[in-house]
């Protein structure tokens, strides 16, 4: 009986966490945000057994546009990161930064921010569709946001027989979630340096691709 595997990947949680990485490693930043997340996907099918195939991946994430005019770059490499990975099938679901008014303590002005608040509901919401339509036997969610232990609940009580777990990104594990969990997993600093996509991509197009100098 084949154990059908399902990844859902917080983006922003991973791409931080590869950061953390690059610094425990001594790579000052660099290194590990060219991140091929298929394979770091399939390097974990072992682990749910001999059974386990990959049904699919799911990316989650935002461009900050809201900061284009500044920093065009920013949000230029995450295009340029997204299509190498969607070239590999991961399927990619993007969300918005929300315009938000906060009280500055200081100067007692409003001033405007932006928040990524999308993206958890987004995963969330994927994740109850995918186990309620008997699409895998198991997910996998590669995040350490405790936002997600409300819909990791509702999600088990829902889909008896299926099972959810965590592939924590370095730095990111979470005890709350892991004891919710069935199965939890690190993702270790070195993993990231395995998994690596090559400096120069060709996509299926014939594309070519670059891996951003800063990465």
């Amino acid at each position: 009986m084949s154990n059908r595997a399902i990844f859902l990947i917080d983006g922003f949680n991973l791409y931080h966490s590869a950061k953390d990485a690059s610094t425990h490693l001594g790579l000052g930043g660099r290194g590990t945000k060219w991140l091929n997340i298929r394979a770091v996907c399939e390097s974990f099918l072992p682990q749910l057994g001999r059974d386990a195939t990959l049904e699919g991946i799911h990316y989650f994430s935002a461009l900050a546009i809201h900061i284009e005019r500044y920093h065009p770059d920013v949000t230029n490499r995450h295009k340029l990161f997204i299509r190498c990975i969607e070239d590999t099938g991961i399927k990619v679901h993007l969300s918005r930064f929300k315009p938000k008014q906060i009280r500055c303590p200081h100067c007692h002005r409003n001033i405007l921010r932006y928040e990524e608040k999308e993206t958890e509901v987004a995963l969330a919401s994927k994740m109850l569709q995918l186990l309620v339509s008997d699409s895998c036997d198991t997910i996998l969610l590669m995040t350490g946001d405790t936002d997600l232990a409300p819909a990791i609940k509702t999600s088990k009580s829902l889909s008896a027989g299926k099972n959810v777990g965590f592939i924590f990104p370095f730095k990111r594990r979470n005890n709350e979630l892991a004891r919710l969990a069935d199965c939890s997993y690190n993702l270790k600093p070195k993993a990231y340096l395995k998994h690596q996509f090559p400096h120069e991509i060709t996509l299926s197009d014939g594309v070519i691709v670059k891996k951003p100098e800063s990465w």
